[in-house]
């Protein structure tokens, strides 16, 4: 499957009524083809990941951001999962708490960055301090707008550092979230997921919208891209997302790090 087409190039200027929620038809793959070559880029996944753990070198930032319902947890769960915890975590970022206010907003983030042969996933991450803020008039706009240069430079540090970074925003349809909130009312496993305030969220689809596609025209770079991803349905959502970690973990060309000197010699009796 080609990912480019996803790829949000720098200098773009994003309007995410362009870009599909449903795109599964124009790769003329169904549900079941999808299993079976998720399965298979599991097994690549697993495979390259345990490599950058043993040689120890790379760092990899996975940035997932999406509306209410839009999959996050859903998408950790199918591409993250699978894989050997050593080496791999998963940061979420809840509403900050009154220590985290107190300072600027990347304080929190940066003690969650990868190191060496970490690959980190960030549910939700510093992106929300120039969304949930704006649509909800939290900071004066000079200052959410501001943010813009400091997260393209804070990315910029990490990348200068040797962490590589991909940012997948989840993109579902308006009709797909009232779908998604009608499923956890309707089924009582799912009332646990269901929180009152996601309708009240959802008056603001517009404005979240408008948030989303300048956060990502303005923060989209060559070393640290962002990815639309139409999520409307699971399983192209979750294929997509695992080719594009495999080849941005192929892209790396890790390596298993040389055997120790003598280890032809030892013998265990």
């Amino acid at each position: 499957m080609q990912t480019d087409r996803y790829r949000v190039d720098h200098g773009s200027k994003v309007d995410l009524t362009a870009y599909l929620t449903d795109d599964a038809a124009c790769h003329d793959i169904d549900k079941a083809d999808a299993a079976v070559e998720l399965a298979k880029l599991s097994a690549r996944l697993r495979e390259l990941q345990e490599t950058i753990y043993a040689q120890n070198t790379h760092r990899i930032l996975v940035v997932v951001q999406a509306t209410d319902t839009g999959g996050k947890d859903g998408t950790l769960t199918a591409v993250a999962g699978p894989l050997n915890p050593q080496g791999v975590r998963v940061a979420p970022f809840k509403s900050p708490t009154e220590e985290e206010l107190a300072h600027d907003f990347l304080w929190r983030v940066h003690n969650e960055v990868p190191t060496n042969g970490e690959l980190v996933f960030f549910n939700r991450s510093h992106y929300e301090d120039v969304l949930i803020v704006r649509v909800h008039d939290l900071v004066p706009e000079h200052q959410w707008r501001a943010r813009y240069e400091h997260i393209r430079n804070f990315e910029r540090l990490l990348v200068d550092e040797g962490t590589t970074i991909v940012k997948l925003f989840l993109h579902i349809s308006n009709d797909e979230q009232k779908e998604r909130l009608q499923g956890r009312l309707d089924d009582p496993a799912k009332h646990w997921k269901f929180n009152p305030a996601d309708l009240t969220e959802r008056k603001y689809w517009d404005g979240y919208q408008t948030a989303y596609a300048e956060a990502i025209s303005e923060t989209s770079t060559a070393d640290a891209p962002w990815y639309v991803i139409p999520a409307d349905r699971k399983w192209f959502r979750n294929l997509l997302v695992a080719q594009i970690l495999v080849d941005t973990l192929e892209s790396l060309k890790p390596t298993y790090p040389p055997d120790p000197v003598g280890l032809e010699d030892i013998v265990i009796e």
